[in-house]
Formats: C-alpha cells, sequence, structure tokens
C-alpha cells in the first residue's frame, strides 16, 4: 500500500544520473519536494511524462520545490536518459538494493520488478501532503502537482 497523505515521508538515499548522493533529508526545511517514481528510462510513456517535467521546471522552482524522479534503473542508464533528454532535475536510481525505495513509498510492482507511477507531494517538514499512483500505462496530469504545491 502507498505511503498516505499525512504519513512521514520515508527518508532514502540514492545515487543520482551523475553519481551523486541524494538524501530526501537534505531538504527538510529548505525546500518541499515533488517526488515522482517511474517504470523505466527511455519507454514512451515515461520519457513525455519526464520531458514535460522539464518543460515546466520553472513552475516548481516558483513554488520552492525540488523535483525528484525515481526510476529502478541503474545510474548509467539514467545517464544516458537524462543527457539524451535534456533532463537537469536528478533522475534517483533505485537499482540495488532493487527497489527498496519504491517499496518503503508503496509503488513498487513485484511482479514486473519495476515501480508504478506515483508522485508524491513533500512538504517542508518531510510530510505528504499530497499524492497519486496510477498504473504503468496511466500518464500523470502534471497540474494536479502543481495544484498540491499551491496549497502548502
Amino acid at each position: 500500500m502507498a505511503i498516505q497523505v499525512g504519513d512521514k515521508a520515508p527518508d532514502f538515499e540514492l545515487k543520482d544520473n551523475h553519481g551523486a548522493t541524494v538524501r530526501l533529508s537534505d531538504f527538510r526545511g529548505h525546500k518541499n519536494v515533488v517526488l515522482v517514481f517511474y517504470p523505466f528510462a527511455f519507454t514512451g510513456v515515461c520519457t513525455g511524462e519526464l520531458c514535460e517535467l522539464r518543460d515546466n521546471l520553472p513552475r516548481f522552482a516558483d513554488r520552492d520545490t525540488q523535483l525528484l524522479a525515481v526510476s529502478n534503473d541503474s545510474i548509467h542508464t539514467l545517464r544516458v536518459f537524462g543527457e539524451q533528454e535534456g533532463l537537469e532535475y536528478p533522475l534517483l536510481s533505485d537499482f540495488w538494493p532493487h527497489g527498496d525505495v519504491s517499496r518503503a513509498y508503496g509503488v513498487f510492482d513485484e511482479g514486473k520488478g519495476c515501480a508504478v507511477r506515483g508522485t508524491f507531494v513533500i512538504d517542508k517538514e518531510g510530510l505528504v501532503r499530497w499524492t497519486i499512483v496510477n498504473g504503468l500505462p496511466d500518464a500523470r496530469d502534471l497540474d494536479e502537482y502543481v495544484k498540491a504545491l499551491d496549497m502548502l
């Protein structure tokens, strides 16, 4: 079951597409976080969603928010994907131990071996303030994230 509104967001430490360590707790007290789980790099719906986020980064920055995208791909795959698509926000690798963070948030599909499309808006205190979980083929609506951020 996915983490719910009002829950404390589980802290994590993952490597990004450049090999840097990113911790959720590093943003506590400083920035809101939109945490976006997606199945796999280089797939149609995922690429479309992540490019839409890229094209709308100012909407997050204007709301004092850090965007973090998590998949179960390796950092090497994410590096190439990020470069190819011009993605300038952290792409985090939940590759090994495979899916640990995705499981902690309740969005790992054991049968497929990947995260489903889960999104969590986390406030500066580390509490989940809004969430949505979509199935693998169902794209999310970026405007919903922004509305949730505006309510913080």
